[in-house]
This record gives C-alpha cells, structure tokens and sequence, in this order.
C-alpha cells in the first residue's frame, strides 16, 4: 500500500507542478530569478516531503502547491503593477563591463569573480576580454554582450581576405597574481611578462587585474581602474 500510495502521490504532485508550471508562464524556466530560484526548491521539497510521510495525503499536498502557486502569482502581478518591487525581488541587471573596461564594484557587488567573469564571456563565444565594449550580467545569471565595432564587422569573410591562422587568448595574470602553467606553456618566462608590462608603464604585478596575451599579439593589460 506504501508505494501505491507514493505513485499516486508522485503522480499528483507531477501533474500539480506542471499545470503550475503553465499557470505561471514561461518566466519559471527561461528567467531563473532569486525569487523563483526559491520558489523552486520550496515547491520541490513540499512535494517530495510529503511523499514520504505518511500523514499527508493528496489533500495537504493540493493545498501546499495551491497557496504556494498563488503566493508566486500575487507576487508576480505585484511586480507587473508596482515596478519599484521589481528590483528587489527580481533584482536589476549590472553593467560588468563599461565601455571596455571592467567595472570592479559591479563585479564585488555580484559576487563576481574574474575567472567567472571569463567563464560567462565563453558561452557567449568572446575568449578575450579586450573584444567587449558592454558586458550585462542579467538576472537570471546569464551575461549579454556587446563587442567593439572592430571585432564585428567588417569580417576579414566579408572583405574576401586570407583568413589567417586562430590562436587562443591565455591569461598570464589574474588579479594580481602570474599565472605560471599558461606562461610556461608559451615559451616565456618572468623576464618577458616584466618587460611586457614595462613597456605599458606597469611597474608592478600586483597592479594588473588581468593581463591576456594572445601569440602575435602585444600583451593585453588591465590594471585597477584603468586599461591600456
């Protein structure tokens, strides 16, 4: 009886999630917010907890999902009507990278990382910092980028040119500190990366937020709070 009563039960639940689902519209899914972020985990464990207790019934799992769903959808209604709440319970975008520079308040402020910040820029086929004029960290935790005008168009496809061989863009420092496997993996040595970043006028490692050097290319610097 025990697990005729959890199939039903599984099967109750199922149905009450997604109807509660399509009720709610496609934002549960697409736009992954803090607060559906936990209505998710709560819904999740009201329907699995009462799976397993035998004192619940089909009833208080209906009712749980039902004022469950309409707490969301009051909310979601009052976000609609009054768009000062939309900030604090949806949160508000943040401009990570401004004007090619990145913005190291908005990074801290979002709990953001550089190596992170790379990982977000990579599923959005940008390997390089340097070829991003705006970078918008969303509120689903997804990232929207702008690339400067010289990475878009023209294209060297477009112009007919030779297509010249692709390199990979390597992060030789990050915030502050030389990363030695990526610099030993090209060939060079402590001696260069000082020289390299003598010649944009930094004196000291621990000055560079991120440097990136791409092979045939000059050594990309950012330094805190200005870029070279």
């Amino acid at each position: 009886m025990d697990y005729l009563r959890i199939g039903i039960e599984s099967l109750f639940g199922f149905g009450a999630l997604f109807v509660l689902t399509k009720v709610l519209g496609k934002s549960q899914i697409t736009q992954i917010t803090a607060f559906d972020f936990i209505a998710a985990l709560v819904l999740g464990e009201l329907v699995g907890n009462a799976l397993y207790d035998k004192e619940v019934g089909i009833g208080q799992i209906a009712f749980a999902v039902f004022l469950w769903g309409l707490l969301i959808f009051v909310t979601e209604t009052f976000t609609e009507k009054f768009k000062g709440s939309r900030k604090l319970l949806e949160g508000s975008p943040s401009i990570v990278i401004n004007q090619g520079q990145i913005d190291y308040e908005q990074l801290k402020s979002s709990k953001l990382d550089i190596n992170q910040l790379q990982h977000l820029l990579r599923s959005k086929d940008v390997f390089s910092i340097k070829d991003v004029q705006f970078a918008v960290l969303e509120t689903d935790g997804t990232i929207s980028v702008m690339k400067k005008s010289a990475s878009v168009t023209p294209t060297r496809g477009d112009m007919n040119l030779p297509l010249p061989p692709v390199a990979l863009p390597r992060v030789l420092i990050s915030d502050g500190e030389v990363l030695w496997d990526n610099l030993n993996e090209l060939g060079y040595d402590k001696n260069w990366l000082i020289a390299e970043l003598h010649t944009q006028n930094y004196d000291d490692i621990e000055d560079v937020f991120i440097g990136e050097y791409t092979p045939g290319e000059q050594l990309f610097v950012m330094g805190y709070g200005r870029a070279e």
